[in-house]
């Protein structure tokens, strides 16, 4: 399967995001993807209101997300706002597409490095799988790379890749982190990972809006035995990978990691 990793930029317009969507999933399907993933808060940046701009799944935002997708026939993966409780908002992954039509609402917070993501955001309760083209995909978000247990239970629920969007923090060892976060949580689930972030704002003169995460880059794909096939720096830019399903039960022959795991 063909599938293409978008690291875009996204700004405080959600109608100028949804040009950069239509732009790179246009080039993604150009380069032959089924498949193009977009990163976290693809809608609006971090570091600006989200409660003005959260729709519900069948509102005009995402209605034009499925437009694009429909109209290029490619699987899309985007980042969105949806209304929460308590007037905060989802941070939510739509996928649609040629016969895909679903959602992820992020489970794990971003507490963390001075940021309090549950001020604003209500967090989601469940995992969230998807098949495109005979491959199944499993569902996480930024923070939730650092919990493998989601990992592990979309691989139990049949995902043989695991796809990550985000909008990383920038900071001292960041990068670092995300760089061993994501090639881990393809050993520990013998999945591949498609690691899509937020570029860096500092590569297209833009400065970080205080200490919201808005990005870093380092988009990657990794193997299910944690090689890089393919990465970024931290520039706006696609990357277009053919990754074999077939490899995951070689692998976890070889690996039976999720097999020999033991409850405690």
């Amino acid at each position: 399967m063909r599938l293409a990793v978008a690291q875009i930029i996204s700004s405080a317009d959600p109608a100028s995001n949804l040009e950069l969507i239509r732009d790179y999933a246009t080039q993604a399907k150009a380069a032959g993807a089924g498949l193009v993933v977009f990163p976290e808060a693809a809608m609006r940046a971090f570091g600006h209101s989200l409660t003005g701009i959260a729709e519900p799944l069948d509102g005009p935002w995402a209605e034009k997300v499925r437009g694009i997708a429909m109209e290029l026939d490619i699987a899309v993966v985007a980042g969105m706002f949806t209304p929460g409780k308590d007037g905060r908002v989802r941070n939510t992954l739509l996928v649609t597409g040629p016969g895909v039509d679903t959602s992820y609402d992020k489970v794990h917070l971003f507490d963390a490095f001075g940021f309090t993501e549950s001020k604003t955001v209500d967090a989601g309760e469940k995992p969230v799988t998807f098949e495109v083209n005979g491959t199944v995909f499993g569902l996480a978000t930024c923070y939730d790379v650092r919990f493998p247990a989601l990992f592990t239970a979309n691989a139990k629920a049949g995902a043989q890749v695991n796809i990550v969007c985000a909008s990383w923090g920038a900071g001292e060892g960041k990068a670092e982190q995300w760089d061993l976060l994501v090639r881990a949580r393809a050993l520990d689930s013998t999945t591949f990972v498609v690691a899509c972030g937020q570029g860096d704002p500092e590569t297209i003169g833009a400065g970080p809006a205080g200490s919201a995460p808005t990005g870093i880059g380092h988009s990657a794909v990794i193997s299910p035995l944690g090689s890089a096939l393919a990465s970024l720096d931290g520039k706006p830019g696609l990357a277009v990978v053919d990754i074999d399903p077939s490899l995951v039960e070689e692998v976890r022959t070889k690996l039976p990691v999720l097999a020999n795991a033991r409850q405690f």
